[in-house]
Order: C-alpha cells, then structure tokens, then sequence
C-alpha cells in the first residue's frame, strides 16, 4: 500500500499548490483526492508539521474548517536568470572547501540581494 500513499501525498500537495494565493479548503482536499475526512486532517496536519503547509483556520458556511497554503514557490527558469554561477568559469572549483567558496563569492551574494552593497569586480 506505500506507493498508494506516496501517490496520494503527491496529488494532494499538487492540488494544495495548484490552488495558489487563494488556498483549499481541506474538505475541499479530501473530497478532491476521494478519501474519508479523517485521512484528509491527517495529511493536511502531517504537511504542516513537516512545514510544507500552512493550515489556516478560517470559517466556511457557519462551520469552522481550515484553509491550505502551500509553502513552496515553483522553481522557474526566471528564478535563476541573471545568476552568475551559471556563466562563471571557475564553477567547477566552486563549493564549500574549495578554491572559489559561494559563501563568499561577491557576484552570488549581490544577486541573491541586490541591496548589499559589494564590489563585485573584486
């Protein structure tokens, strides 16, 4: 029964996702995924526990009930435009311990935040 699980997981964090800013109710959830209100609460309570989640609880129709939020943002190819790592020649070298270290690589850190002040020709 684990691969049902895992897939029930999957498409349950998919659908919290997919749901966006406007969040799912979690009756909502476990109506979605054809499982009973039980198992429902204890996969939404088992996300945010594991903070992958956040459970707001909010009131629907007169009853109390919470509202789902995924926690994590989509990984895009804008999210990494403009990163140096990605045309620098000493890449290769780069990791912590080695002879060029991200921790203290003065492109990296103004990319990341572009408030920090650094010279970045250094």
């Amino acid at each position: 029964m684990p691969p049902r699980n895992s897939s029930v997981e999957h498409k349950a964090l998919r659908l919290i996702y997919d749901s966006g800013d406007e969040g799912l109710l979690q009756s909502e959830l476990w109506k979605l995924l054809d499982v009973s209100s039980r198992e429902g609460s204890r996969l939404a309570k088992k996300f945010e526990e594991k903070g992958r989640i956040i459970r707001e609880k909010v009131l629907n129709d007169g009853r109390w009930t919470y509202k789902l939020f995924s926690k994590n943002e989509p990984v895009t190819l804008d999210s990494v435009r403009g990163c140096p790592c990605l045309i620098c020649s000493e890449v290769e070298k780069c990791f912590r311990g080695g002879t060029q270290d991200p921790v203290y690589c003065l492109l990296l850190t103004s990319w990341i935040d572009p408030r920090i002040e650094t010279d970045a020709s250094q």
